[in-house]
């Protein structure tokens, strides 16, 4: 093969504060890319513009490009946070591991099981995860078992997905406590705790819980009691808590509004000589809050530096929530101000609870002038960020200000185009803008994202009341690129619902 191959595993013055933001954040925020990262860009055009293996392997050969495993690693990442074809991805995924002497890294693996796992593309999970076997066996692990795991509890039962579990018996080097807990963890996050309750006790006889058991199984609960017979039976089986133990226990507590609770537990954990750490206050804090007591909460932010433990930016963030959340925003401010003063920047969460403050108030203005001031310092917005703009311009009819948001988020790459452009298609359709609405789309195929099929009928509706055929197919045929809409099946689909869990043992 021609393909060359290397292979080697701020003042933010806004209303009450100001604040000072790294100069990594500057960077981060510039649109300047390295020679590197054009390199990315390209690899990343190749899979997409090729028409067939042949042609990808021809245009690959003729780039000039060396394929190193940080750059297939980017590339697949890239490909991982967009809507391209993940069967032309899957043809250079198998493409570069043809090379001889080259190997995969466990990273582009798992990211390739991920893109295709998105697309339900089990089948050819599978494959791959068997040629790997034959070829790299050490690069399937429990984090490869949990992305393929999660991806089929997504769509599948949790009988499906305890079969998916048994699959990898024959799959991963060893088949032990670590990939129970990867398949517990996938169903508490993405079914219910009863289903990893359930599964736990059902397939426990066949592995060993440890203390990562316990915490996982001890993380998700609401419910106190169901967390408090977890915490007993890890005692009866002699497994030590250790201080993520405590932690989750103590969450559960804050989190059903039980701090009294917590609090004996909190003593309890530093008798057995378990040091609290930054999780453990902020736990309380949220719980104190939550418990209608912002200012105690405060006062624990403060006094768990004389213990030796110093606060974060979650710590200060469960802090500020506590007054958003009772709408004294001064305060909220001042303690940001403090967090600077630490040496902390605030990030997009920290930001994102003001602007829920000022979404639900619907405050415009506010908001605006927030997002202009973080857009200054350097703090990129996060998708959560951007929805609260966008759903107040669209609420508010402010075209330009929406406009403005996406074109900052084209530029610089931040947040989620496919969700905040179903918001911004339905603002320019609402107002006939259609001429900013088929921009802002071929801005988005351009970008390598797919807008739903949604805002595409409409934005084709509209076109064709105002006889805008030939844009129309010009649209058309750039969607193409995507391929057909993927068809996806319902949850359990074909499967007995009623069947019970007692066949997961066998």
């Amino acid at each position: 093969m021609a393909l060359k191959l290397l292979h080697y595993q701020s003042p933010l013055r806004y209303a009450y504060f100001s604040l000072s933001l790294s100069s990594l954040q500057l960077r981060l925020f510039s649109s300047e890319k390295t020679p590197f990262d054009h390199e990315v860009d390209k690899v990343f055009r190749i899979i997409n513009d090729s028409s067939s293996p042949q042609k990808l392997k021809q245009s690959l050969n003729s780039s000039g490009i060396s394929l190193s495993n940080q750059l297939i690693d980017k590339v697949l990442k890239r490909v991982r946070f967009s809507h391209s074809n993940p069967l032309l991805a899957l043809e250079f995924f198998k493409l570069i591991g043809k090379s001889k002497g080259f190997y995969h890294t466990q990273f582009s693996l798992d990211t390739m099981l991920y893109v295709l796992g998105r697309t339900r593309k089990f089948d050819q999970i599978w494959e791959i995860l068997n040629d790997v076997k034959r070829e790299d066996r050490s690069l399937i692990s429990h984090r490869t078992l949990q992305v393929v795991l999660g991806r089929i509890a997504k769509v599948c039962s949790v009988r499906q997905t305890v079969e998916g579990f048994k699959k990898f018996k024959r799959l991963v080097p060893e088949f032990d406590t670590s990939c129970f807990n990867a398949l517990l963890r996938v169903l508490c996050q993405e079914k219910t705790m009863v289903d990893a309750r359930n599964v736990y006790h059902g397939l426990k006889g066949q592995f060993k819980p440890n203390a990562v058991t316990f915490n996982i199984l001890l993380s998700g609960w609401r419910s106190s009691e169901e967390a408090e017979e977890f915490f007993e039976e890890m005692k009866e089986l002699g497994v030590k808590p250790d201080v993520v133990t405590y932690n989750s226990l103590i969450d559960v507590y804050c989190k059903s509004g039980e701090v009294t609770k917590a609090y004996q537990l909190f003593n309890k954990m530093q008798e057995e000589g378990i040091c609290p750490d930054v999780i453990t206050y902020t736990s309380l804090i949220g719980g104190l809050g939550k418990a209608g007591q912002p200012d105690k909460a405060r006062d624990v932010l403060r006094e768990m530096r004389e213990y030796g433990c110093y606060p974060d930016a979650a710590a200060y963030n469960a802090a500020i929530r506590n007054y958003c959340i009772a709408k004294r925003l001064g305060v909220a401010f001042e303690l940001m101000n403090e967090m600077v003063a630490k040496g902390l920047s605030p990030n997009p969460t920290t930001f994102n609870l003001f602007f829920r403050v000022f979404y639900w108030s619907n405050d415009l203005k506010s908001s605006w002038r927030l997002y202009q001031q973080m857009k200054k310092d350097g703090c990129l917005p996060n998708t959560q960020s951007c929805m609260f703009l966008i759903r107040l311009c669209k609420r508010q009819e402010q075209v330009d200000m929406a406009l403005e948001l996406w074109n900052d988020m084209v530029e610089k790459g931040f947040g989620s185009f496919i969700l905040v452009s179903d918001v911004l298609f339905d603002l320019l359709c609402d107002v006939g803008k259609l001429v900013e609405a088929e921009t802002c789309f071929l801005q988005m195929i351009k970008k390598r994202q797919k807008p739903s099929n949604v805002s595409f009928r409409r934005i084709k509706v509209l076109m064709e009341l105002a006889n805008k055929h030939e844009a129309l197919e010009n649209l058309s045929q750039k969607m193409a690129i995507f391929g057909p809409p993927i068809q996806i099946r319902k949850p359990n689909e074909n499967f007995d619902d009623a069947t019970t869990l007692r066949s997961i043992a066998r």
